[in-house]
């Protein structure tokens, strides 16, 4: 069993071929961009910000989804594979090894679904934290709420262009830095 290491957590937003209602025949949702940002647990600095581009295998890139994401069919077709970009993940983040998390359950069950369909291992170890849920949580909310939402209620800028993996993961873990400080602070509860 892998070493736990809580030095940092990976935070991670995944974008996916996506269509204006169902996909063309033959084609499927497949992961195209893995944005990453380590999270310092100690300092609650967020320490870089990538974009893993994912050549798909098994769909194109709508229209609606460059529309989206601004990502095009030639710029994934840059990408590596899925089975490297997960390779990629395990051996320069440790991602078996720390805990990760994201912005609501997508992300978490297309990997799963992506790598039972290939057959390629799961880059993550079984501690996934939801933030789109903790979110809520500390806000005692009565249902979850968008990322552009939740940087709103804290105050929080939204950087970059949303939709793309590696400015919502950099937003994400701005979100979860916030509140992992004012949970030691002892201020969890909303701001007025």
């Amino acid at each position: 069993m892998p070493k736990k290491l809580l030095d940092q957590l990976l935070v991670i937003d995944i974008e996916a071929t996506c269509w204006q209602g169902v996909p063309p025949n033959g084609q499927e949702n497949e992961i195209i961009e893995i944005g990453l940002v380590p999270l310092d647990l100690v300092t609650g600095q967020r320490l870089e910000k990538r974009s893993i581009l994912v050549r798909p295998e098994r769909s194109r890139v709508s229209e609606f989804c460059t529309e989206l994401t601004t990502l095009t069919q030639e710029q994934v077709d840059g990408g590596i594979t899925f089975a490297e970009a997960c390779g990629l993940l395990r051996e320069e983040y440790r991602s078996r090894e720390r805990v990760w998390a994201s912005y609501g359950d997508y992300d978490r069950s297309i990997f799963e679904r992506q790598c039972r369909e290939r057959k390629v291992a799961y880059p993550f170890g079984t501690r996934h934290l939801n933030i789109k849920t903790l979110f809520a949580l500390s806000y005692a909310l009565p249902s979850e709420i968008g990322l552009e939402a939740a940087l709103h209620t804290m105050r929080l800028p939204l950087e970059g262009t949303h939709h793309r993996g590696d400015d919502d993961a950099w937003n994400s873990a701005a979100i979860l830095a916030e509140l992992l400080r004012r949970s030691r602070e002892g201020r969890g509860e909303p701001l007025d």
